[in-house]
């Protein structure tokens, strides 16, 4: 193959440059779908578990960012944990520690303030391109299709998101 490469001129030198290129080609590619499949999707939670925000498509979501001083965070977070509980068919809460806290720390400062919804160990707003209020405590709202709405500032009653669920019911409803 080699002598005839050499006496059929360029022609045989581009096609074995092809068939390398197809080659490495696909190689490069198994490999890409290689590392894709085993990297884990969604986000890590406090209990061990994943959550994936493609896999809560028809709930409305609710991120909440709290810290231990944080003496609002403390006062919401049984209304939080009742919202959850009383809404659990249509609404997902989720919280995410406003200090960045982790491990064991993380998990005792969740106990302490009595948290009864997942607790993320990672903040989301780059996944929904949302910037830091600073402010606390602080709730993002993603709609029932999976889109960013709000923030939320201030500490948040049952009254209150049962009022927001509705609006964003009605809103669903009218858009389609």
């Amino acid at each position: 193959e080699i002598s005839a490469c050499l006496v059929g001129s360029e022609m045989c030198i581009r096609d074995r440059l092809k068939h390398s290129a197809i080659r490495l080609l696909t190689t490069l590619l198994l490999l890409t779908a290689i590392g894709c499949s085993d990297r884990e999707q969604g986000y890590a939670l406090l209990d061990g578990g994943r959550i994936d925000f493609d896999q809560l498509h028809g709930k409305v979501v609710l991120i909440n960012y709290w810290a231990e001083w944080c003496k609002p965070c403390r006062e919401e977070i049984p209304e939080l944990n009742e919202f959850q509980r009383s809404h659990s068919d249509r609404v997902q809460l989720l919280a995410v520690n406003f200090d960045g806290v982790t491990g064991e720390a993380l998990k005792q400062q969740a106990a302490a303030l009595g948290i009864d919804f997942p607790v993320l160990l990672d903040d989301p707003r780059q996944h929904f391109n949302v910037k830091p209020s600073g402010v606390l405590p602080e709730t993002l709202v993603i709609d029932a299709d999976g889109n960013y709405r709000q923030v939320l500032l201030g500490p948040q009653t049952e009254e209150k998101l049962a009022a927001l669920l509705k609006q964003l019911s009605i809103e669903s409803t009218t858009e389609k």
